[in-house]
């Protein structure tokens, strides 16, 4: 008898052993997609992971067969199967839940058609490919490159904002295309890809294929078909889902702003970092790996400083061009004289009316949505929160309603203070909504546009924004992080950050890290070309050290004052951090299984457990959460470390009054 080894996309662990039918045993090959009865009346789609005629040693279960062969090839390359299990293994996930995140969702359910587009292509490399020219400092960083890799498979390119680090990766992806290999070109965000692919495509033409989560579910199954076909793509630029596609000839991999958060997936698992999986999967297909950037990650930077990893610098703008003048404006003291307009200091004001004068560009930060982030009675100070979690609703002005960006929930602004009957009701603080409100009032000339997750809800959404403003059919840009990633527009003059606070003051580690990366970023954006850009910095810490340190461009200050305090107090990159999540919907319940966990895991791992406590949203979606972070040293043999928490989570859940919890585990948490 055939048996086979069923990898299902359902959070449970293990494989699912099936018999399979004799007139189905030629077709039950690893790799192929089967149709398999799961519970009692439901059939899911799986896939094949092994095949063998070892008949379960456990006989208390009747073993079901398989109800049909979706696939007469494999749908995955044996790379990605080994891929997937060691995300399954560190990340500390199912491997089922790799599968459902790894596969397009039209591959989990039906037949794969073979596309016209794919089969009529023809696989042409052009003779001569056309290179932009590089600069004498371009020239010798791509040297140092090429010297880094003869000795690591990877390599740090610290490279200051408009250095023209893209036009370095182009040359890297012509040498690795005409050897015969493949590159992927990951990126932090899918509004990167939009403004990235035109400059590519005019180079590398139909080599160039695009995978993110924009594209409809179609047209990412017709790439991964393309990808397993003899005639894939030889270059794919994505987001961090991309890491998971067929590459059968790998030889770069490029993790562009290297330092971004976005490239950690955070819900649901598997919560996995791609610029550490595709270092991994580049190491397995022996390619050599680029992480570009103008502010390393701490842990990337402290790689390269040990001499794991190459280090490169390009400490020059492109055509010799100054980095922006950083102008600290102390909104502190201009409040106390009451000289602001809403979120507008006179120094902004006047920046943002000259450069329109000028017929140049201006973008404007703010990391906040919406019109107010909470609205708040005027007499007694009651705020409208979600009834599903601990947050104020935000108020979107436009729509009328309050949302709660966590769960969803929407609400009617009310017309009076449930707790006192006022009526007077005010929107507290200032969203990118609002702030695009007063511009229109306070510059009617100006033609502005907003660029955050309520107008750019579509690909088309997002390349409309980015289009109107590189053709300059937009004056003034507001947006939120999205205008911090590596944008590049010509006529940017002036830079507005309007509150470099928000995130300076989150309990959170790394708080001065994504501080003064998030600065640095969204300052680069002026003054890309001819001449110096001004960048209007609004703070109400004028004098924390971090401020005078963005305004220097010094990391290595920030990064060595920084890694002292990690040290002392061991965090990253000095120690391995997992975060382990509890939820249920009492309070009571999920208090009682914390204590126990960090009790049965202090067992194991004694000081090296802190908690449990809370997250900094203690409830969402109605589930109460509570957390425990585990330090480890490096040493530390990582596989007991898993197993011993894996061990824990089934004590735990065994415990009836704990059965409905949900308990997950953050490897390497941001």
């Amino acid at each position: 008898m055939v048996y086979v080894d069923v990898i299902l996309p359902v959070p449970l662990p293990g494989l699912f052993t099936y018999a399979v039918p004799p007139d189905l045993e030629d077709m039950a090959q690893e790799g192929c997609r089967v149709c398999v009865p799961f519970g009692t009346k439901k059939k899911t789609t799986g896939l094949i992971a092994r095949r063998h005629h070892e008949p379960p040693t456990d006989t208390t279960f009747i073993v079901k067969e398989i109800v049909e062969v979706i696939d007469n090839a494999s749908v995955i390359l044996p790379s990605q199967l080994s891929l997937w299990q060691w995300i399954s293994d560190y990340y500390l996930c199912t491997i089922g839940e790799v599968f459902k995140a790894a596969l397009p969702a039209k591959l989990k359910r039906g037949k794969m058609h073979t596309s016209r587009s794919a089969q009529e292509q023809r696989y042409l490399l052009t003779e001569e490919l056309q290179l932009p020219t590089l600069s004498v400092a371009q020239e010798r960083a791509l040297k140092d490159i090429r010297q880094q890799w003869t000795c690591l498979p990877v390599c740090l390119l610290h490279g200051v904002t408009s250095s023209g680090k893209t036009e370095i990766y182009i040359h890297l992806i012509a040498e690795a295309i005409s050897r015969g290999k493949q590159v992927l070109y990951l990126l932090p965000e899918i509004v990167l890809t939009t403004q990235l692919t035109d400059r590519l495509r005019s180079v590398f033409g139909d080599h160039l294929g695009v995978y993110h989560s924009k594209f409809s579910d179609s047209q990412r199954a017709e790439i991964w078909q393309r990808q397993l076909s003899q005639q894939p793509y030889d270059i794919i630029v994505g987001v961090r889902s991309s890491i998971f596609l067929p590459y059968k000839r790998l030889g770069l991999v490029i993790v562009d702003e290297e330092h971004e958060v976005n490239f950690k997936q955070q819900d649901p698992a598997p919560r996995y970092n791609a610029r550490n999986v595709a270092i991994l999967m580049a190491a397995r297909a022996g390619a050599q790996t680029l992480l570009g950037t103008a502010t390393p990650a701490f842990e990337s930077y402290y790689n390269a400083r040990l001499g794991k990893y190459g280090l490169v610098q390009l400490k020059e703008r492109f055509g010799h061009v100054q980095l922006p003048d950083i102008e600290v404006v102390d909104i502190h003291e201009l409040r106390r004289k009451r000289l602001m307009q809403g979120p507008f200091s006179p120094q902004l004001m006047e920046a943002i009316q000259t450069a329109l004068t000028n017929h140049e560009q201006v973008i404007l930060f703010q990391n906040r949505r919406g019109y107010a982030p909470q609205m708040q009675c005027h007499i007694c100070g009651w705020v409208p929160r979600c009834p599903h979690c601990d947050v104020p609703l935000t108020l979107h002005k436009r729509t009328g309603r309050m949302t709660c960006h966590y769960c969803g929930y929407t609400s009617e602004i009310p017309q009076q203070c449930p707790a006192c009957e006022n009526p007077d009701l005010r929107g507290k603080g200032f969203g990118t909504e609002r702030i695009e409100d007063d511009l229109a009032s306070l510059f009617p000339e100006a033609r502005i546009a907003r660029m955050d997750l309520d107008t750019t809800r579509s690909r088309a959404d997002y390349e409309q924004v980015i289009d109107d403003f590189a053709s300059h059919r937009t004056d003034i840009l507001v947006g939120t992080q999205m205008v911090t990633k590596g944008l590049d527009f010509e006529h940017v003059s002036v830079v507005g950050i309007l509150s470099a606070d928000t995130q300076l003051n989150q309990p959170d580690f790394r708080a001065y890290e994504h501080t003064f990366q998030m600065l640095a970023q969204v300052a680069g954006r002026a003054g890309r070309r001819q001449q110096q850009g001004r960048v209007l910095l609004q703070t109400m810490s004028a004098s924390v050290p971090l401020i005078l340190q963005v305004v220097k461009n010094d990391y290595e200050a920030m990064y060595q004052e920084q890694m002292i305090e990690r040290r002392n107090f061991s965090y990253p990159p000095f120690t391995r951090m997992i975060m382990v999540y509890f939820k249920h919907r009492n309070s009571a319940t999920v208090d009682a299984l914390s204590r126990e966990a960090a009790m049965l895991l202090r067992n194991s791992f004694g000081t090296r457990i802190l908690g449990p406590d809370d997250p900094p949203v203690p409830r969402i979606q109605n589930l109460f959460i509570r957390r425990i972070i585990l330090k480890l040293e490096p040493a530390i043999s990582l596989t007991h470390v898993r197993q011993c928490l894996w061990d824990t989570r089934t004590t735990l859940l065994s415990n009836h009054l704990y059965a409905s919890a949900h308990i997950y585990f953050d490897v390497d948490p941001l």
